[in-house]
């Protein structure tokens, strides 16, 4: 579709002589997806649809606890050291960004008064100026009021390399600058077509100047808020037993009228994915359970118990194993898995080709996911334009065997293959799960046919994901050779997504292993695709760029997807949560109610 067709379906939504779903319905048909889609009109001044959660409740409280279950157990309470995203969920209760992602796609202001629109004077007609409003009337926990001071500050503290943020990506490239108590500019360097990335969603939670202004930098690990946090949010911190148990109270203070309705929350964690299920699905002892990585089989049979549901939103999620390039068992300044090592048989491409021909996505996802996932060779794989279409899976193991054996690996007395000595013995290591040691027997037994051992390596989900960095077991340690996890999309644009594939996101003793590249893999082509893209004001360029980056990490057998996960979770009949496939479950927690 070219721009003037696209101009002239706009100007007639502006007219009311065509519907949003049509419009809708008319990109989709040429491949632009509903989230993209929302951002032309936003760019010409359309308002946004609100699909969020219709709130019933006639004032605040009265609704008793709430009961969450996050198996994967929350271990701390800082949005911008929360690199799980058990952690992100736990923050989010506390903290909130200017806007969050609805189930659509669309912006939703929270600490926002508008979303910025040409319009409002928010867009600068160049693309490289955002200016935000704050709410009137916001108060921290402590009663301290929410002002731009604020805002400007957790940009300085984010952007702060010493910091160490995970959310350091989002804005180390910008500049903010304080116009008055209420209102700040984002000023990007170049023309910046996703602009909703800083102060928005997972990365965007505003933290309080007045509590971490003497822990920036260097003594960010020191702040007592990293563990007793003071939000802006629904609910007020109670207590928080790392790893068990995080407990809040109503935030009579709250600048949604009649929110939150419940009185208390509690978030429970440990345990795994089928008692959590369980608890809900079949006992109703709590009202919502996230990421139900559960067979469907089994969850099919606990819905049959008729206290609860499932809810199954789209994303962009991706359940993937990294091979790891670098040597996970030597240790240099420090570190294992370091750049400055090579690993000594996965840095061959005929190995890692190899193992990604040994990958049966299809039984994976017929026997064990169901519902739950979709198999795929591409990393990105929502919105459906930024999907490559020249990506492909493949299931054989006579393939696989041929390009080991073209390579020289020639199999032992043992069955495994060797070559200069070195044997193709890897460990391969996830979360405790029983669909992940389910898809770890079945990739074993094929790797086995291939004369490629595998070493299986579970760790509890609530250390693998944890951020602790005395932690060896962490998933951003990468000290292993092989790895499989999934890892959330958080808005609906692949942008911050791949930013795990360029250069400067590797992860590292330096920045605290918070680097959001965690294969240590780098390709100055991706690099210079990703930077491309950020500054591509035109939408089939842009996409072009960012499939590029997606391709180099996956032709490079790198990044091995597996399936592109569908976010499920489970909750009680009675309760009205706001479930999205953009942004964590927690997003829009104020909104939720007891029917």
């Amino acid at each position: 579709m070219k721009e003037q067709e696209i101009r002239g379906l706009v100007a007639d939504v502006k007219e009311g002589t065509l519907s949003r779903r049509s419009f809708m319905q008319k990109m989709a048909a040429v491949g632009i997806a509903a989230p993209l889609a929302t951002q032309i009109l936003i760019w010409n001044d359309v308002a946004m649809a609100n699909a969020t959660l219709q709130y019933k409740p006639t004032k605040a409280g009265g609704g008793g606890p709430l009961k969450m279950l996050l198996w994967q157990a929350p271990t701390l309470l800082n949005p911008h050291f929360a690199s799980g995203t058990k952690d992100q969920i736990a923050s989010r209760i506390f903290y909130e960004p200017l806007a969050g992602w609805d189930k659509e796609g669309n912006l939703f202001p929270q600490l926002a008064a508008e979303i910025p629109s040409k319009a409002n004077g928010g867009l600068s007609a160049d693309g490289k100026t955002v200016t935000w409003k704050l709410k009137q009337g916001v108060k921290w926990h402590d009663g301290k009021p929410l002002t731009a001071d604020d805002a400007v500050f957790t940009w300085e503290y984010a952007a702060d390399p010493a910091t160490a943020a995970y959310t350091t990506g989002s804005y180390k490239d910008i500049t903010v600058e304080k116009v008055d108590t209420h209102t700040f500019k984002v000023i990007f360097k170049e023309a910046t077509p996703f602009w909703a990335d800083p102060f928005v969603g997972v990365a965007g939670m505003i933290i309080p100047k007045h509590l971490f202004g003497e822990y920036k930098g260097a003594k960010s690990r020191e702040a007592p808020a990293n563990l007793k946090p003071v939000g802006t949010g629904p609910y007020k911190f109670a207590e928080f037993k790392p790893g068990d148990i995080l407990t809040g109270e109503r935030n009579a203070d709250y600048h949604v009228k009649n929110q939150p309705h419940f009185d208390t929350i509690e978030v429970k964690g440990g345990g795994d994915a089928v008692s959590a299920a369980r608890a809900v699905l079949q006992t109703g002892e709590y009202d919502y359970a996230w990421n139900l990585q559960v067979e469907d089989e089994v969850l099919k049979r606990m819905e049959t118990g008729g206290r609860g549901k499932i809810s199954a939103v789209p994303s962009g999620d991706i359940e993937f194993i990294i091979l790891n390039t670098t040597d996970p068992w030597t240790e240099v300044d420090g570190e294992r898995s370091s750049v400055k090592t090579k690993h000594p048989t996965l840095t061959d491409p005929a190995v890692r080709q190899a193992i990604n021909l040994l990958i049966d996505r299809d039984s994976i996802q017929k026997f064990i996911y169901g519902r739950g996932g979709t198999a795929t060779a591409s990393f990105v794989n929502e919105p459906k334009q930024f999907k490559s279409t020249k990506l492909k899976y493949e299931f054989n193991i006579e393939k696989a065997n041929k390009i080991l054996d073209d390579a020289g690996w020639k199999k032992g007395s043992d069955g495994i293959r060797e070559k200069d000595g070195k044997k193709l013995k890897y460990v391969y290591q996830t979360s405790i799960n029983a669909p992940r040691q389910k898809t770890q027997a079945i990739i074993k037994q094929a790797c086995q046919r291939a004369g490629i051992d595998l070493e299986l390596k579970s760790v509890t989900a609530s250390v693998f994901f944890s951020s602790d960095v005395a932690n060896p077991d962490t998933y951003t340690k990468l000290y292993t050779d092989m790895e499989m996890y999934t890892t959330t999309q958080p808005q609906p644009d692949p942008e911050r997504f791949l930013n795990q594939f360029t250069s400067w996101e590797i992860a590292t003793k330096e920045n605290k292993w918070l680097g959001r590249n965690v294969s240590r893999y780098s390709d100055p082509a991706a690099d210079e695709a990703y930077k491309a893209a950020q500054k591509e004001l035109d939408p089939a360029k842009r996409a072009a760029y960012l499939i590029k980056v997606n391709e180099i990490f996956c032709e490079a057998n790198v990044i091995l997807p597996i399936l592109s996960r569908t976010r499920i979770a489970a909750s009680l009949n009675n309760l009205s949560h706001d479930h999205s496939g953009w942004d964590v479950d927690s997003w829009n927690i104020a909104a939720w109610y007891r029917s």
